[in-house]
């Protein structure tokens, strides 16, 4: 009789980074391309340091390792920890750095401040204190390299970098409860927005946002599992319910040398999102400004002096606006003087070429060359004098991602990179070669030197060399393809149970995320290092995850099938996985469980309720229970605001469905969680005592949207087998 494997301990299915996770990430090429740096930790733990390969010999030689202590989430100020929390960064250390534009010098935010490092062979020297004052913010070199810029306290500041004195630029705002140069929360959170602030290319000007956030009512969140009450553990946020008052933004302009604000002409309409900001080759400012509905945008071009802005570009859709950061204004006058945009006109997204006043000269990719039934994910790279763009995309496949060479005349695109899975590439300032980031369900992810005419490899940089994948015998999902009730094609992941376990019919668990913006079912690691997925199946489960309508990456109309009334094409969705596992004979009907985070939480939960003659069992974690609690921009994409869509919000809402339940619902939540607030929960577990329901719930005190700290990780990944084990 064959065994199965052993069970996958606790600690290793709760310990990031995740197995074969250990990869170098953030890499970035020196001015000269001489060097290949990254961030990369030699223990295969969070705390990151920087490294740097040779990009002729690929030999590896550390850069920059943080000084004194900072290994510690704790040690940072709460400003820094939500930042992060906004960027879903786990990694400690050194965390981001940046290279000067012309010279070789480098720059580091470390938690007491910045640091710059002139050459690789020089001492690290700290140009900013912030050991005993607010967080120097987003620092950034000017484009000579001699100045960094910074947010502190809601202002920005510049300071030499070669040491000095720091001069406050902008005034007004900490005065005022404002902030200048900084993103707001819903960019940061929802537009992928982390900038507030832009140096124009040639250093003398400064465009930076205002943000007004006074008149948005405050949400106060207390750390309940402290020892002490008080001040130090009660917080409160500006945060924008779905309906509610958004940000005020205004964007200005100042000299580098000092002097007065103009502000910029963004436009009639007050409530508006700033999407997008930055500086023509030519010297004006430009913005991409959304409307409240996200169905136009506008692409605009300001005058320095008078702020007056011109439309360069207004892209409208009957579903919303997907942004993206595939803006490139061109720099040679061979094109123009024009710019590469990518739109979803066609349904799926596209690069396309249009001249200085905004009139479209060409489509660069999609159709008329190729049926177009795939989107570009990146845009890369921008070789003017040889007529050429470089751009990763999923034209091969919706679950592949590759770089394709095109020319700026119009011509199909080219594949580059060959091997089957993901691939994340960083191209060198002198196009000719690239780093290939590349992972798949069989190769966790290394990294290599390629040259960029035709892929060929130059440099091994890291293949995995962490034995834990080996060691805990992680086996790849199997890919399905099945066809939901309306013929739509769907795709999944199966994690089978060891064959000690016979042929089925399994209890079965149904893994889901589900909203839109995302896509989990994908040729990746990630698919291989599910590891609650693969903890589970060795348990005798069978472990599934469907991308349902909704996902991304398919186009816009897949994506755009839960406009006004998500919750229902998602559960019919995984409704029919469900059917189709139990037809396959591989599943018990008897017997079907789901869980979920954030989104998936909310699916869970909808799932369980409205659907309990298919599912019996669901754990929900930081579910959004009422899109009402939820934030403006995500929710309002979707939904619409309460006000114009109230039918669709009552049946999008968990609590409307509350007196279904049948089976057993573990909610799961941080009470500090500044996202998908606990009030979700609280909600949803008032309308089951309403209802008369059980429930059963777990809380973490002291985390947020996630569980960060590991023993609290292995607690929950623990209960949450034993309630399977209980309950399936």
């Amino acid at each position: 009789m064959t065994l199965p494997p052993p069970p996958i301990p606790l600690e290793d299915l709760a310990r990031y980074p995740l197995p074969g996770f250990t990869a170098p990430g953030a890499f970035a090429f020196s001015p000269d391309d001489r060097l290949v740096t990254c961030l990369f930790s030699p223990e295969h733990s969070l705390v990151r340091q920087l490294f740097a390969f040779d990009a002729s010999t690929a030999e590896r030689r550390l850069l920059l390792t943080p000084p004194g202590s900072g290994a510690l989430e704790e040690n940072l100020s709460r400003e820094e920890q939500l930042r992060r929390e906004r960027q879903r960064m786990l990694t400690l250390g050194v965390t981001h750095y940046a290279w000067a534009d012309k010279l070789n010098r480098l720059l580091a935010p470390l938690p007491d401040g910045l640091y710059v490092q002139d050459g690789e062979d020089a001492p690290l020297r700290q140009v900013v204190d912030t050991a005993n004052a607010a967080p120097a913010l987003d620092p950034r070199f000017s484009p000579d390299g001699e100045t960094i810029a910074y947010v502190q306290d809601g202002e920005i500041y510049l300071v030499p970098a070669a040491g000095g004195e720091p001069r406050q630029l902008t005034h007004g705002a900490r005065e005022k409860g404002l902030t200048h140069g900084l993103a707001e929360y819903i960019a940061q959170e929802e537009m992928d927005r982390s900038q507030g602030y832009w140096w124009s290319p040639d250093g003398k000007w400064m465009l930076f946002e205002e943000v007004d956030e006074s008149h948005i009512p405050l949400y106060h969140i207390v750390h309940q599992g402290k020892e002490f009450a008080g001040a130090p553990v009660e917080e409160a946020h500006r945060y924008p319910f779905a309906g509610q008052p958004n940000a005020h933004v205004r964007l200005g302009v100042i000299p580098v040398s000092g002097g007065e604000v103009a502000w910029l002409d963004l436009g009639s309409e007050p409530d508006i999102y700033l999407a997008r900001a930055g500086w023509l080759p030519d010297g004006r400012p430009w913005a991409q400004v959304e409307n409240r509905e996200q169905t136009c945008l506008d692409l605009l071009a300001f005058d320095l002096h008078t702020g007056q802005s011109s439309r360069l570009l207004q892209e409208t859709s009957p579903v919303w606006i997907n942004l993206h950061n595939m803006f490139c204004p061109l720099k040679s006058d061979s094109y123009a003087g024009g710019f590469i945009w990518a739109a979803e006109r066609s349904g799926f997204r596209h690069l396309y070429l249009y001249d200085a006043a905004g009139d479209l000269l060409r489509p660069l990719t999609g159709q008329p060359y190729d049926g177009g039934e795939w989107q570009v994910d990146e845009l890369c790279g921008v070789d003017e004098g040889r007529g050429l763009i470089y751009f990763t995309a999923s034209q091969d496949s919706p679950l592949e991602r590759h770089l394709y060479a095109a020319s700026l005349q119009g011509s199909p695109a080219r594949r580059i990179t060959q091997q089957p899975g993901m691939h994340t590439v960083t191209l060198d300032h002198g196009l000719r070669t690239f780093v290939d980031l590349y992972d798949s369900f069989d190769s966790p992810p290394a990294a290599s030197l390629c040259r960029l005419e035709d892929g060929a490899l130059l440099h091994g940089l890291y293949a995995n060399d962490d034995p834990r994948p080996e060691r805990l015998q992680l086996q790849p999902p199997q890919f399905v393809t099945l066809t939901n009730r309306h013929g739509d094609t769907l795709y999944g992941m199966l994690y089978r149970p060891p064959a000690a376990f016979g042929n089925g019919p399994f209890p079965l668990i149904v893994n889901v995320y589900g909203g839109p913006h995302a896509q989990l079912v994908t040729h990746t690691w990630g698919g291989t290092a599910a590891m609650r997925a693969q903890a589970l199946s060795r348990l005798g489960y069978l472990v599934f995850t469907l991308d349902n309508r909704g996902s991304a990456r398919r186009g816009l109309a897949f994506e755009g099938a839960l406009k006004f009334h998500m919750g229902s094409p998602e559960v019919d969705d995984q409704e029919d996985g469900v059917r189709w596992l139990v037809a396959q004979g591989l599943a018990d009907a008897q017997r079907v469980g789901i869980t979920g985070w954030s989104y998936g939480g909310y699916m869970a939960a909808m799932c369980l309720l409205r659907a309990p003659e298919t599912f019996q069992l669901a754990v929900a974690g930081a579910p959004v229970t009422d899109w009402d609690g939820y934030d403006t921009h995500y929710t309002e994409r979707y939904m619409g605001t309460p006000q114009t869509n109230p039918d669709g919000y009552r049946d999008s809402s968990v609590l409307a469905y509350a007196e279904n339940l049948q089976g057993h619902l573990l909610l799961v939540h941080g009470l500090i969680d500044e996202n998908v607030h606990f009030r979700h929960t609280a909600r949803l577990v008032n309308a089951l005592i309403r209802a008369r329901k059980k429930y059963d719930l777990l809380l973490f005190p002291d985390e947020r949207h996630s569980p960060r700290r590991l023993e609290d990780r292995i607690y929950m990944e623990q209960f949450i087998q034993e309630y399977f084990k209980a309950h399936l």
